[in-house]
């Protein structure tokens, strides 16, 4: 029996894997520019922890997420995101505390039972930011041009910051009520999903997708209009920073985020390339999950990027980043291949591969017995930037041929002296 990978999720593959590496590597760059530290928690947690956080009554929560016992009856969960983890790292480790500002990022995996789609998996990847301490309005801002600095880094452009703010606990009720009252007319043309979010969250039912329901949602009334004076200072701050900076956004009156914990500022950054299922980022603040999980009261703010999103666009024909099937191979990170012609040789090639190695030289070898002309091949595959080639002839002399697979040049080499010349 051959078996397949599991529905929703993907293998990645060599010819991928270096593109990983380069998203992976420009986020750790970006996110030491802002001085943020790396933190890595469990792939699973207590469920009650996202129950709790996340919401009882969004999808995330009642549809999506992989729960399961272990073997003494507690309830887990594969975590569906990263930022209710994060919090609880940092209460049960003492990283947040008065006068204290804490900057943390994550790279890594998330687990939701959805619908596979393009840019949309079951078992997913996220790079985001948490920031504690603050509820300063330009931390708001920064953490939004940290978002599209990464993006333009890894070479993403012409995207959009869709942002708006959700209130607080003083002014969401009034924006629910008044939301419900708009619904309740209209909610029996919706689909079975909306019908449901209205009675439990109807705030849940702007985060619907379906076309038949979008044109209730465009018109129902805007969270902005029942903000309390703190958040809507707060909120005209943060777009104040935005425009001074220049950063080109629009104001989403109906942007909620599917996450219950969000607070004041929400924003997404979509992009055209995507469809409907267009955001490549989110996040916003969440003034009160620190005391939620058991903490002090605590202002934070963060967003996750979605790698799978900034791939699909990568690979997309209209941004050509990267060409659709393309053969990414280590991009020169091969220093010198040792192509060897016989036993002797190899053992010769061998001991040189283990030299280069110990000086910090990426080397590599044959260990198929290809002939010279298929070595040659692999070494060009592999993007190595010498070859060096030995054989009989060359074990007497102590002396082989040494190729700049770039240039094609060929020039004689010593044993002993072909580190001292390449300088590696």
């Amino acid at each position: 029996m051959q078996y397949a990978v599991p529905r929703g999720t993907k293998d990645i593959l060599p010819a991928d894997s270096f593109v990983w590496q380069k998203i992976e590597a420009a986020c750790r760059k970006i996110f030491a520019l802002y001085n943020y530290m790396e933190i890595r928690t469990p792939i699973f947690e207590s469920t009650e922890l996202f129950t709790r956080s996340i919401g009882k009554t969004t999808d995330i929560v009642g549809k999506e997420m992989y729960t399961f016992e272990d073997r003494k009856g507690r309830s887990l969960t594969l975590r569906p995101e990263e930022t209710a983890p994060v919090v609880r790292a940092c209460l049960e480790n003492n990283l947040i505390g008065p006068d204290l500002l804490t900057k943390l990022y994550y790279i890594g995996p998330m687990f939701r039972y959805e619908r596979p789609q393009a840019g949309r998996q079951r078992q997913f990847h996220q790079a985001g930011v948490e920031v504690f301490g603050s509820n300063d309005p330009l931390l708001d801002a920064e953490v939004i041009i940290l978002n599209l600095q990464l993006l333009s880094e890894i070479g993403l452009k012409d995207l959009e910051v869709d942002i708006n703010s959700v209130g607080c606990t003083k002014c969401r009720p009034a924006y629910r009520k008044k939301l419900s009252e708009y619904l309740k007319d209209n909610i029996k043309h919706m689909c079975a999903d909306c019908q449901e979010r209205f009675i439990n969250n109807p705030l849940r039912v702007l985060d619907c997708k379906e076309t038949k329901c979008q044109k209730y949602i465009e018109n129902a009334p805007a969270s902005s209009e029942v903000l309390c004076e703190e958040c809507k200072t707060h909120f005209e701050k943060v777009v104040g920073w935005l425009d001074g900076l220049m950063v080109r956004y629009k104001v989403n009156n109906r942007l909620v985020r599917g996450l219950d914990y969000y607070t004041k500022t929400t924003f997404e950054i979509v992009s055209s390339k995507l469809g409907a299922q267009n955001a490549v980022s989110g996040g916003g603040r969440y003034d009160g999950l620190v005391e939620e999980l058991g903490g002090k009261p605590t202002p934070a703010v963060g967003f996750a990027i979605g790698l799978e999103r900034v791939i699909e666009i990568m690979t997309n024909d209209k941004y050509q980043i990267l060409p659709a099937g393309r053969q990414v191979t280590n991009e020169g990170r091969i220093i010198i291949y040792f192509a060897t012609i016989g036993e002797e040789a190899k053992k010769i090639g061998f001991d040189m591969l283990q030299k280069a190695r110990s000086r910090g030289v990426s080397a590599d070898m044959d260990y198929l017995g290809k002939s010279l002309k298929a070595q040659m091949k692999v070494a060009d595959r592999a993007g190595a930037q010498y070859v060096y080639i030995i054989g009989d002839d060359e074990i007497k002399k102590q002396s082989a041929i040494l190729r700049n697979m770039q240039t094609s040049d060929q020039q004689d080499m010593s044993f002993d002296r072909l580190f001292d010349e390449l300088k590696i």
